[in-house]
This record gives C-alpha cells, structure tokens and sequence, in this order.
C-alpha cells in the first residue's frame, strides 16, 4: 500500500462492490486504514469471508449478484441499517467476457458482460444515491477501463460495456451536481489481478504492448487514485474521468 493517511475516511461509510479481491479490496484496506467502515459486495461467500476476518471489525460483506436489481436494493438497504448511512461507492465488479471477435461473439455472453459490467453498475448507482441525497454527501467511483475510451479487438462486449459506464458517470455526475454528490470514473489499463484468468494470453500481450511504460499497473496505484476520488477534497469535481494508464490514453 502506498502513502496512508490515517484520518481521511475517519466515520466514513462505504460500499464496494467487487469488495472481496482486486482493486476493490485493494481500496478497502486502505479505506479502513484511513478510518472508515466497509460494506463489500462480491458474488464469492468465501472470498468476502477471508476479506472481511483480514479486514476486521471495521468490515463486513454481503454476497450480492450485481446483474440482479432485487439483490442490490436489498443490499443497499442492509448495508444502510449496518453501517448507519452510505458516504462512497466504489463500483469495481466485473467481468471480461471472451476474446472473440465481434462476428463469433457468443450472444449470451455479450448479454452477460452488459448485465455485469453496466446493468450491474447501473443498479448499484441507483441503489445508494437515494442514502447519499438523505446524508446530503456522497462520492462515487466508478471503474470503467481505458477499453472504453479507445476499445480493444476481441473484446467488443468489454469496450462497449465499459464505454457505456463513461456515459453514466457523465450524466450521473451533471444530476447530482448540486447535491454534494460527486460521480467519477477512474479508466486503468491492464492491471494484472485474477481478471486475467478470465483472458486469452494473446489479449494479455496486446494490452501490454499499448502501454508506453511497458508494464501493468499495479492495484495500489490505481487505489491511491480512487482514494482522491473518494475523499471530501474531492468536492469541485464531478462527470470526469481519470486515467491511470501508463501513458496509453491519447484522450
């Protein structure tokens, strides 16, 4: 973990969703780190059962199927009464999908990476807004991908879905402008966590090489950007996107 500070998230209350591994977990240990109490939301009971006992008293976890809205109401709700109220989201859950081209892609896979990867995003922006707007204070984070921006052969259902969480946050971001409520994408390149397992080492290889630093991304530095992101010091910035992409986003 990179630079802690200590106070930053002290009586802060937070959802993470993609909580129990990855970046999602990275920035819940650095949440509870620097103060705060965590809700993670993952699809794995196991993983969200070793996350939390790491984690401590400060975190608990709720398995929730994002594509389903009725799991993710009941989950905000639950998440709510637990914790006392929701501050921050951070939407991380998602999935690759294959590496086919578009003409071969499986249709009910291109239908399950939207339900993940947007739908599910969608459902959980939806889910906590109402608690923010009752605390009058909210930041949300959404992880989209530089996929999005510039879109990757092979994996159109990724880009797309991707893409069309850049659009969210964007609209999202201009409804609650003057809500003390802030929306923001974070758009990484690779970062090498079990999300590679999902993918082709061919597709591995070529994101690689789009990367002028020439390495992936760590977890940690994409967390230390979500940390600005999530913090009250975050409070004159909203609809944008941030890239943490080794120098391959051109825009």
């Amino acid at each position: 973990m990179r630079t802690v500070y200590p106070n930053r998230f002290e009586g802060r209350r937070a959802v993470i969703t993609g909580g129990a591994a990855g970046i999602g977990l990275t920035f819940a240990t650095r949440f509870v780190a620097e103060g705060g109490s965590v809700s993670l939301w993952d699809i794995s009971q196991p993983a969200i059962d070793a996350a939390v006992a790491a984690l401590g008293a400060k975190a608990s976890g709720i398995r929730v199927d994002v594509a389903d809205w009725a799991q993710v109401e009941a989950a905000a709700t639950q998440a709510a009464t637990a914790l006392g109220g929701i501050d921050v989201l951070v939407a991380s859950a998602g999935i690759t999908g294959p590496n086919v081209p578009l003409a071969e892609y499986p249709v009910d896979q291109w239908r399950l990476v939207m339900d993940v990867n947007l739908n599910g995003l969608f459902h959980c922006n939806r889910a906590v807004v109402p608690y923010m707007l009752a605390g009058k204070y909210g930041r949300i984070v959404n992880i989209a991908s530089v996929a999005g921006k510039e879109g990757n052969p092979n994996a159109s259902a990724y880009s797309a879905s991707k893409a069309g969480v850049i659009g969210l946050t964007k609209s999202l971001g201009k409804e609650l402008a003057k809500s003390n409520i802030t929306v923001n994408a974070v758009t990484p390149a690779a970062v090498r966590t079990a999300i590679f397992d999902q993918m082709t080492p061919q597709h591995i290889e070529f994101m690689l090489s789009k990367i002028p630093m020439g390495r992936f991304g760590a977890v940690d530095e994409i967390s230390a950007v979500i940390g600005w992101l999530a913090s009250e010091e975050c409070s004159f910035t909203t609809g944008s996107v941030f890239d943490a992409s080794g120098g391959r986003a051109t825009y």
